[in-house]
C-alpha cells in the first residue's frame, strides 16, 4: 500500500480542471486576485524592495515577471521576490479552519513563475487546476500539523508552503506521480523558518519566509522534473517531516477525504492589513464606532477575548516597528478608531509614532478565552469611555465577506494602477479565458 506522500502525489499529478467544481475553481480564482492585488501593493514597500532588488541582479534574463514592478526574471527569483510581496503588509489569503498554511502567497508565486516561463505554455485554466492541486496537498499537511509545528518555534507557512509550491510547480511541468513524489520529497528538505521575529526583532523575515517557500517549490519540481529523486516518505516517514518538524501530529489528516473534499475551499481573504487573530477585535471596536458614534480620543479601555496563541504572541503594547504593529492586537484595535482600517495607507510611519493610538495600544489588554482553541480567531470586544458608558460585542472573524474582493483589490492596485485597475481586475474575473499568461505583471 503506498503510502501518505506517494498517495498525494499521485492525486495531485492526476487532477485536471474539468473535474474541478465550479465553486472550486470560483474559490481559486478569488484567491488568486486577492494575491495578485496584494504583490503589487507589497512591491511599493522598502523591504520589498530590498528583495526585488536582490532578485533582478541575481535573476535575470527570465521571462517572470515581478507583480507590480514588471521586470523580467528567472523563476527562482520571480517566486522569491513574488511570495514577499505577497506577505509584504499582512494581506494575503489563509484558511479557517487555520492550518498554517498561506494558499495564495506560497502557491500562486511559484506557479506563475512557471507558467510564464519560456516552453510551459499554460493557459489560465492551468494556473487555476496548479493552484488547487498544491493548495490541495500543503492544506492537508497543514491540518496534520496540528500547528504544533509552530510550537516548536517554527512559522508555519515557511514549512508547508514548499510543499504546496513544489506541488503547483510540478503540476503545470507535468510531472508523474513519481516525479511529482520526488518534487513533493525535496520540498521537505526546503522547509523552515523562525519565529523569533515575534519576539520584537527582525520582521522583516516573516516577508521572507513566504518567499523563500515559493522560491523552494520552484527548485524541488524544476530538480525532480530533470530526474532529480527525494524521499517518498518525506511525510510519514520516521525522520520526515511531521516527525521532525512536530510536537504531535495526526498522519490520517494527510490523504483524508482527499479526491472527496476540495479543502481549497477553506481559503478565507483578509479584511484587514492586520495579522489574521486582529481581525475579530478591529471589525468588533469598528461596528462599535458606528453604532454608538464615539470617536477614539473618548474610549477610556479596551479588553479583548482572544485563544492562548494570541494572548502570548500578539498582545504587544510597545510595536518597535510597524511589521511588529501590524502582528500586534493592541495597536491595530487602536489604529482602527482613529483610521480606516481597511486601507493599507492607515498603516505608515506617522501611525506608529501617533501619541493617540499609542497611548490607546497601552491601554489595550488581551485577555485569554478559555473555551477557544488555537484555531479559533473569534474575539470579544469590551469597550469602557471615559463617561463611564461600556459597550460589548462579540465578531467570529471580520474576514473579508462575498462581495468585497473587488473594493479591496481596489485600494491595493489603485496607487500603482491608477484607472487601469479595474480593467486588470475584469481580466483576472475571466482567467480560465486566457490562452496565455504572458501579460500578467507585464509594464503597464
Amino acid at each position: 500500500m503506498a503510502g501518505e506522500t506517494v498517495e498525494l502525489a499521485r492525486y495531485a499529478a492526476a487532477l485536471r480542471y474539468e473535474d474541478l467544481p465550479s465553486e472550486v475553481v470560483a474559490c481559486a480564482k478569488d484567491a488568486i486576485i486577492d494575491t495578485i492585488a496584494a504583490c503589487i501593493c507589497g512591491s511599493s514597500l522598502p523591504w520589498s524592495r530590498i528583495v526585488i532588488d536582490y532578485a533582478e541582479r541575481t535573476g535575470p534574463g527570465g521571462a517572470s515577471r515581478i507583480l507590480g514592478k514588471g521586470s523580467a526574471v528567472q523563476p527562482p527569483a520571480a517566486a522569491l521576490a513574488n511570495g514577499a510581496l505577497a506577505h509584504a503588509f499582512e494581506l494575503d489569503s489563509l484558511t479557517r479552519p487555520g492550518a498554517g498554511a498561506h494558499p495564495g502567497a506560497t502557491v500562486l508565486p511559484p506557479a506563475l513563475a512557471v507558467a510564464q516561463q519560456p516552453g510551459t505554455d499554460a493557459t489560465g485554466r492551468d494556473l487555476i487546476a496548479a493552484f488547487v492541486a498544491g493548495n490541495e496537498v500543503m492544506i492537508r499537511i497543514g491540518r496534520a500539523t496540528g500547528h504544533t509545528n509552530e510550537a516548536r518555534g517554527f512559522h508555519a507557512p515557511g514549512t508547508t508552503g514548499p510543499f504546496g509550491a513544489a506541488v503547483a510547480c510540478g503540476h503545470l511541468l507535468g510531472l508523474d506521480a513519481d516525479k511529482m513524489a520526488n518534487a513533493i520529497g525535496l520540498a521537505g528538505s526546503l522547509a523552515g523558518g523562525l519565529l523569533e521575529f515575534a519576539r520584537g526583532d527582525g520582521g522583516m523575515v516573516k516577508r521572507l519566509h513566504l518567499g523563500r517557500a515559493s522560491e523552494a517549490g520552484v527548485l524541488a519540481a524544476s530538480l525532480a522534473a530533470a530526474g532529480f529523486t527525494g524521499p517518498r516518505t518525506v511525510l510519514e516517514g520516521e525522520f520526515g517531516f511531521l516527525r521532525v518538524f512536530c510536537t504531535e501530529f495526526e498522519e490520517a489528516a494527510l490523504t483524508r477525504n482527499l479526491g472527496h473534499e476540495y479543502v481549497t475551499l477553506s481559503t478565507v481573504l483578509k479584511r484587514y492589513p492586520v495579522h489574521a487573530t486582529a481581525h475579530a477585535a478591529v471589525r468588533a471596536v469598528r461596528d462599535l464606532q458606528a453604532e454608538h458614534g464615539f470617536a477614539g480620543g473618548n474610549v477610556e479601555s479596551i479588553a479583548v477575548t482572544g485563544n492562548k496563541r494570541m494572548v502570548e504572541r500578539h498582545a504587544i503594547t510597545e510595536p518597535t516597528d510597524l511589521m511588529l504593529a501590524q502582528y500586534s492586537i493592541p495597536f491595530c484595535v487602536a489604529l482602527a478608531l482613529f483610521r480606516e482600517a481597511r486601507d493599507p495607507e492607515s498603516y505608515d510611519e506617522s501611525a506608529l509614532v501617533d501619541p493617540q493610538i499609542r497611548a490607546l495600544c497601552r491601554r489595550v489588554r488581551v485577555v485569554p478565552e478559555a473555551r477557544t482553541g488555537h484555531g479559533a480567531m473569534g474575539s470579544t470586544v469590551m469597550l469602557t469611555l471615559a463617561d463611564g458608558r461600556r459597550f460589548e460585542r462579540h465578531v467570529d472573524s471580520g474576514l473579508l465577506e462575498p462581495g468585497e474582493l473587488p473594493d479591496k483589490f481596489a485600494r491595493l492596485t489603485r496607487a500603482a494602477l491608477g484607472d487601469k485597475s479595474a480593467a486588470l481586475l475584469a481580466r483576472l474575473q475571466r482567467l480560465e479565458n486566457e490562452t496565455n499568461l504572458d501579460w500578467l505583471g507585464a509594464p503597464t
